[in-house]
């Protein structure tokens, strides 16, 4: 018999006893009158003394509730505290439009935070600026000030137009956020508009003749300004500034595809005669002028020194309970950071407070939405499961702006969103974070928990930890967040899979020369002339043409590698249900392979290479799929080493040649293999970075490493290290694949290679190359430490092996890489 509404413990769906939500915190209403973020009058209280204002200790008090449920003993492992801190102004530059002026100060903008002046001032005098300050610190008046007063300038210009601004966004959400701050100032003259996917064909145009400020975003500038750019070129050639906003977001393959983009941006404002000043901003990015620099090919005055108030903050770093029993693989299993989340979230706003959860994909954000409002449900509070919501990419525009517009007006308590969130959109008034497993990098912690607490109170961020080997190494080791610089963001503006396709983008909208190695670099000709080679382009005497009459853009995918996607078709009505990265393709929509789509199970019945097509039919099935992959490496030149004791420490180039040969069908709750079938799909070769390492013959007997246990240690040791890269490079597991073999044919010896996803590479291997102590340091605590006796996935066991995780060899992989390190500089 079910326990009855108040007892100690409900039982949960995913088999745990689960302890009643005792949250009983009584809500604030102070936070209705407080100051909006940005506003130094939030920093009022801040500079006096630091109290924290609306509630001594919000932070601390959630926390001590969120303990107070029975069986939580043992998740919480290290808290964080962060104090206040106050504000440091500055007057207002006099070259300020009186209008804007006017219009802050009617917002509550007394005087600007010190960081905001100056950046202000640089973006003024023509300098190109990037701001780097933490989150609600303003960073919107450093473009704001010079962009709006730029604008207001313009107004009596001879053709109308007047300045113009364009201000790149990375989510629609943050450009409708920004559009919303722009609306409120209500100035006369300023037009400012959207321009993203949603954006009606009819109004396209106005907004082309008309705006004065566009708020898009780089795929929107790639696929359809700049392709444009003779209808566009008014608004070009009146460009005073661009924003380039969250700019920490552009990294890896993304990029440098971005990179590329601005590149392009540059060269036709130069052909219209304008010559715009870039202004970045991020909250979370490393050396920001060298990022910067690396994203528009142009030198940056960086602000970093953040005057803005904050209020204190409370970091927790909670694991999850083991599950009884043991999971699909016979390895032990925590419960999932999801469910864990989800009772979080629930307890939460039980207790009043505004909160939100982070999960990192689309499926698991509905869930954990519907998990809380089950769990609220449980509780007796059903009136509360109706304000916890899901927010994520892929809803229709309307629902999106009512479910901001919700969260804004405090109707909803309960959000679980993915990273579309995370960045620069006001959701001041909200008391805490939960974030569902590590979000990736450092400057998305930061992003996500930030946050909370934008109105100046005590905030509360809990990192869940996932059962993955990153996620358990962080939360045992706290040192490894707190107080760590921001992740290196890595992308190479000159990678040439990625700069080519936009080269030839570029001889459409105008022909290239050899000048133009100004905006691409010096590797400009050699990238061309192998386009000219393989037909793409054509070298006449005054340069390099696009001859085509089909656009170069429409293969081109910003967030992909340049290889067009693939669709995901409904079989029955031609319906486009999505798109598959073609990288992926193979192992996730195979002939047989179950694809879920909203919620809905589909079955593949066939994988249309040629026509880049994968066909699907609506099926209920209770079992899933998982491929399995066989891939070779080869070593095409080793650019550098170093010697680690007898073993050694190589990066450089590889080829990766990886072929799907089967998959298996197995149940969706046991994990029971039901069978596996062959497939008959074609090998594809990657060309990219890698870092590996080898031993010696003489360390695997030191390791006490019999030839038999080899294949398993170094496959072990591979799938950690895999895991544990993301502690130095800004990627996902996702974005790196791994090698390991007893005895490589290039090296004659026991090699393990962790190499890049992406055509060319994206700059992770070198980054595992320049941090290599550290990171394997991390992977050998993070495997010894794990509790269990032969493997799981919080350690060595990997869910994206080709090989089904066999053979795992814990032990052997602990010894081995003891082995290595004893020779590390």
């Amino acid at each position: 018999m079910p326990p009855a509404p108040g007892s100690a413990a409900a039982a949960a769906p995913d088999g745990v006893r689960r302890p009643e939500p005792r949250l009983r915190l009584v809500p604030d209403q102070s936070r209705a009158d407080a100051p909006r973020a940005g506003d130094p009058r939030a920093g009022a209280a801040e500079g006096r003394g630091g109290e924290d204002r609306g509630g001594e200790g919000r932070g601390d008090a959630l926390l001590a509730a969120l303990l107070q449920a029975p069986g939580r003993d043992g998740r919480l492992l290290h808290v964080e505290r962060t104090p206040a801190r106050g504000a440091r102004t500055a007057p207002w530059p006099g070259w300020v439009a009186p209008e804007v002026r006017a219009a802050l100060e009617r917002q509550g903008v007394a005087a600007l935070w010190a960081h905001q002046a100056s950046a202000a001032q640089a973006a003024w005098e023509g300098r190109h600026v990037v701001v780097s300050t933490g989150t609600a610190s303003g960073k919107s008046l450093a473009y704001q000030l010079p962009g709006l007063t730029r604008v207001l300038e313009g107004r009596a210009a001879p053709d109308g137009r007047g300045a113009t601004v364009l201000h790149l966004s990375p989510t629609k959400a943050l450009a409708a956020d920004q559009a919303r701050a722009l609306a409120e100032l209500e100035l006369p003259g300023l037009r400012a508009a959207l321009l993203d996917g949603d954006t009606p064909s009819e109004e396209r145009a106005w907004v082309r003749d008309h705006a004065s400020w566009v708020l898009s975003n780089p795929d929107m500038l790639h696929a359809s300004v700049l392709p444009d750019a003779q209808r566009w070129a008014r608004f070009l050639r009146s460009l005073s500034v661009v924003v380039v906003d969250e700019c920490h977001t552009y990294r890896g393959v993304f990029g440098s595809h971005v990179s590329a983009v601005l590149r392009r941006l540059r060269r036709l404002c130069a052909r219209y005669g304008s010559e715009p000043v870039f202004v970045l901003a991020s909250a979370t990015v490393a050396e920001p002028a060298r990022h910067a620099e690396a994203l528009t090919g142009l030198r940056h005055v960086e602000v970093t020194e953040d005057a803005s108030p904050r209020g204190g903050s409370v970091l927790a770093f909670w694991e999850p309970p083991v599950l009884p029993g043991r999971g699909p693989d016979g390895a032990p299993a925590r419960r999932s950071a999801g469910a864990e989340s989800a009772e979080l979230l629930a307890d939460l706003v039980l207790g009043g407070a505004r909160s939100l959860a982070f999960v990192r994909s689309r499926k698991g954000a509905e869930a954990l939405a519907l998990q809380a409002a089950r769990v609220l449900d449980e509780a007796g509070a059903p009136g509360l499961a109706s304000r916890v919501a899901a927010y994520r990419a892929g809803y229709l525009p309307e629902d999106r702006r009512a479910l901001e517009a919700a969260l804004s007006r405090g109707d909803l308590l309960g959000v679980a969103s993915t990273p579309a969130l995370e960045l620069g959109v006001d959701v001041t008034g909200m008391d805490a974070v939960v974030l569902a497993g590590w979000p990736g990098t450092h400057a998305s912690l930061w992003q996500q928990a930030g946050r909370a607490g934008r109105d100046g109170r005590q905030a509360l961020a809990v990192l869940v930890a996932a059962d993955d080997p990153l996620d358990t190494y962080l939360v045992h080791h706290p040192e490894a967040v707190v107080g760590r610089p921001l992740d290196a963001t890595v992308l190479d503006p000159a990678n040439p899979y990625v700069l080519g396709p936009h080269l030839c983008a570029a001889a459409a909208e105008l022909p290239l020369t050899e000048a133009d190695e100004a905006y691409f670099g010096p590797g400009l000709s050699a990238v061309c002339d192998a386009l000219v080679q393989r037909g793409a382009l054509r070298r006449r005497p005054g340069g390099w043409y696009w001859t085509r009459q089909e656009r170069p853009t429409s293969s081109v995918g910003l967030r992909g590698t340049g290889q067009p996607p693939v669709r995901v078709v409904e079989a029955r009505t031609g319906r486009v249900l999505g798109t598959v990265d073609a990288a992926a393709s193979h192992a996730a929509v195979h002939r047989g392979a179950v694809h879920v789509h909203r919620g809905e199970t589909h079955l593949v019945r066939e994988l249309d290479l040629e026509d880049g097509a994968a066909l699907v039919e609506r099926a209920e099935l209770d079992w899933t799929t998982t491929a399995r992959e066989l891939t070779d490496i080869t070593v095409v030149a080793e650019e550098r080493a170093t010697a680690w004791g007898d073993a050694r420490l190589c990066y450089g180039e590889v080829e990766v040649t990886s072929q799907v040969v089967s998959f298996a069908r197995r149940r969706v709750l046991t994990g029971e293999l039901l069978g596996e079938e062959l497939l008959d799909l074609p090998a594809r070769c990657l060309r990219t970075r890698a870092v590996w390492w080898t031993v010696t013959e003489d360390q695997l007997a030191r390791a006490e490493l019999d030839p038999t246990d080899v294949p398993g240690a170094a496959h072990a040791a591979e799938h950690a290290s895999i895991g544990l890269l993301r502690l130095v490079a800004t990627c996902d597991r996702w974005d790196i694949g791994g090698v390991s073999t007893a005895r490589h044919p290039d090296t004659g010896l026991t090699t393990v290679f962790v190499y890049d996803g992406s055509p060319g590479g994206a700059g992770f291997a070198e980054q595992g190359w320049l941090r290599a102590r550290r990171w394997l340091t991390a992977t050998l605590e993070a495997v010894a430490a794990c509790p269990c006796s032969e493997g799981c996935p919080s350690c060595v066991q990997s869910p994206k092996c080709g090989n089904g995780n066999s053979p795992l060899d814990k032990a052997g992989a602990v010894r081995l890489l003891r082995v290595l390190l004893d020779g590390a500089p």
